[in-house]
């Protein structure tokens, strides 16, 4: 029984592959077109993508041209071929401005980098592709109903960087590089200033302050602590209902304590 379906699968698989092979070597392209769509109906974008490929020349500029453009295009990106897709969404744009579909090509340009931004702790090129060009897509078609959707996907992005900074930060804490942890963090802050992480981002440069001033020499101690005591009062007037209040007072007073000790440090030596 399973040799008999093995065989049966082959027999079925076969015959398609000589059909295929018919329809490819037919010179009636209206013939083919219609294979080519009855092939994109039924999202068989493989079979459908080498047919319009053939007819994407053979059509050039005739009536059926913008319809096999556009589903050549859309081929390309249901198989996943993200890079060509882009490539072909930005060319129907270019060859058909006036299209009614030119407002969906130059959306499904941006969307293409979106689907390929991997995860935060890879290269985030596309990322910030996708963000560009969904901008660029909201500022060109104001009033389209795909700007909620863009700007969705805007968010979603600059969420992935910002999260791949803060971990990037928090390897430096890690790794006990405190003062690049500290940049780093000021920075992600900087860039996302209304980030629902903020507090977090400031807790860790205190932290990171704090570590760097300990194993800082004695001629720069005073002013690393410094940095401790202004991020702490920053803190405390930014985020003054914080369940990290007692934490952050903790870190205040050790590092006035510090630096007081500091100052007197040149007396003990001289008595």
């Amino acid at each position: 029984m399973r040799l008999f379906t093995v065989l049966f699968i082959g027999i079925v698989s076969f015959s398609s592959c000589s059909k295929f092979s018919r329809i490819l070597k037919s010179n009636d392209y209206e013939y083919k077109l219609r294979m080519a769509e009855k092939f994109y109906a039924s999202k068989d974008y493989n079979h459908a993508q080498q047919l319009y490929e053939e007819l994407f020349r053979v059509f050039k500029g005739s009536e059926h041209f913008e319809d096999i453009y556009y589903k050549f295009a859309y081929c390309a990106y249901y198989l996943k071929d993200y890079i060509n897709a882009e490539n072909l969404f930005k060319g129907f744009v270019e060859v058909f401005p006036n299209s009614a579909r030119s407002e969906e090509m130059d959306y499904m340009r941006a969307y293409t980098f979106y689907k390929q931004s991997p995860k935060p702790e890879l290269d985030q090129t596309n990322t910030t592709k996708a963000i560009g060009f969904m901008q660029a897509f909201q500022n060109t078609h104001p009033g389209s109903a795909r700007n909620k959707e863009a700007a969705q996907i805007v968010e979603e992005c600059r969420g992935k960087l910002e999260l791949k900074d803060y971990r990037n930060a928090q390897l430096y804490f890690d790794l006990g590089y405190f003062r690049a942890a500290a940049v780093s963090l000021n920075s992600l802050m900087n860039s996302y200033p209304d980030s629902d992480k903020s507090e977090v981002y400031k807790m860790l440069i205190i932290k990171s302050y704090f570590e760097f001033a300990k194993i800082s020499i004695e001629e720069r101690k005073e002013e690393r602590y410094g940095q401790v005591v202004t991020s702490c009062n920053e803190f405390i007037d930014r985020f003054p209902e914080s369940k990290q209040l007692k934490i952050v007072q903790e870190y205040l007073n050790s590092s006035e304590k510090n630096i007081k000790s500091v100052k007197n440090e040149p007396l003990k030596k001289a008595s």
